[in-house]
């Protein structure tokens, strides 16, 4: 599972791989980097194909805004004869899941993809490693890291609690119900 349509172009794959069976997309990022499908709809079908297969997961009707974006993205693809299937997110789940985490104490105005996609995969996989969570700009080894493996940009000021985010998983993570994978990862060939 992948959050907001990231690049898996050769520079990033022997840190990323390419395996994808679900990836999120935020409307905004349809908006953002496609011209809301406005102009050109091949490109978007186009650069989905890297996914192959998989899933694309929006949140198109949890608030109206994220709509018309969702359905245009839909439509490029079913128009395009693409392999990805799109999802659509159940507004009730992401508004449950809302509740659950602020009641847990994550006060911000919107919970990250990544916490959404987290949950929604602890409600379907039999074991969750979580990578990538890291939400300050120093990593481990004091050298500064980026928001995104393929970009800094960063979230509007105050809208994600990503330090609070990660305190939760922490926990999830000591209690094993999860497990998070900070700082670097080992060479291809140490893994096990």
């Amino acid at each position: 599972m992948r959050c907001n349509l990231p690049p898996l172009t050769k520079e990033y794959v022997e840190d990323v791989g390419t395996r994808t069976h679900l990836v999120t997309a935020n409307p905004s990022i349809i908006e953002k980097r496609f011209q809301n499908l406005l102009w050109s709809r091949k490109v978007f079908a186009d650069k989905m194909k890297v996914y192959g297969s998989s899933f694309i997961y929006m949140p198109a009707f949890s608030m109206k805004p994220g709509t018309d974006p969702s359905l245009r993205a839909y439509y490029a693809l079913a128009d395009s004869s693409s392999n990805v299937t799109m999802l659509f997110a159940n507004p009730e789940f992401l508004r449950s899941v809302g509740k659950f985490w602020k009641a847990r104490g994550i006060h911000a105005k919107r919970l990250s993809t990544g916490l959404f996609l987290v949950s929604l995969a602890l409600g379907l996989c039999d074991e969750v490693t979580a990578y990538g969570f890291w939400p300050f700009s120093v990593g481990l080894d004091k050298h500064p890291i980026s928001h995104h493996y393929y970009d800094n940009i960063l979230p509007y000021k105050w809208f994600h609690a990503m330090p609070e985010e990660f305190i939760q998983l922490w926990h999830l993570h000591k209690s094993g119900t999860l497990r998070m994978r900070v700082g670097h990862c080992p060479p291809q060939n140490e893994r096990s």
